[in-house]
């Protein structure tokens, strides 16, 4: 996303989600025609992947939600953010949830014909300190048709503390929607 990790903005750059939402919505776009893409978003990054499943249905093949805000079709994106905790990273930078931002707030942006077509699989970490497992299995729940993996010991950072555990999942999915 924008100002995020190796991204070069700055978050004082980045005046909305939309702009926040680019680097992936230009990616998707840029896919090439028959060409169906497998997206995973990690925490607030889930609320990109709903903004790219309601602009690019026919270019997503499903979507995997990791401990992420998983909007549901018919309410607004600011429906399922919860404060994070601060990971330490290398690329940890000034971030923003843009919950004031009007594209977050609009209830008729996600659609069932965009949104609620494109396959999603949320993996629950178990683990997740962040996340409780029941905010996780809520927002699972708020979008019928998904399908939940868990992975047990994972704390929010599975690409960190079960990576072949996560890398697994990841295929089983791309396979599965090839």
């Amino acid at each position: 996303m924008a100002a995020s990790g190796a991204h070069p903005a700055r978050m004082d750059e980045v005046e909305s989600f939309e702009d926040y939402s680019r680097p992936l919505l230009d990616a998707v776009a840029a896919a090439p025609a028959g060409e169906r893409l497998v997206l995973v978003g990690h925490s607030l990054g889930g609320l990109n992947l709903a903004l790219a499943m309601e602009r690019f249905p026919r270019k997503v093949a499903a979507a995997v939600f990791l401990a992420a805000c998983m909007a549901c079709a018919g309410r607004h994106m600011g429906v399922t953010v919860e404060e994070d905790l601060t990971l330490a990273t290398l690329l940890v930078r000034p971030g923003c949830q843009f919950v004031d931002d009007p594209l977050m707030r609009d209830e008729a942006l996600l659609t069932d014909a965009n949104y609620g077509s494109v396959k999603k699989v949320y993996v629950v970490l178990k683990d997740d300190a962040s996340t409780s497992e029941e905010m996780q299995r809520w927002m699972v729940d708020l979008s019928p048709g998904t399908e939940a993996e868990e992975l047990a010991g994972a704390d929010h950072m599975a690409m960190c503390s079960k990576p072949r555990e996560l890398s697994d999942v990841l295929l089983r999915t791309a396979n599965k929607y090839d």
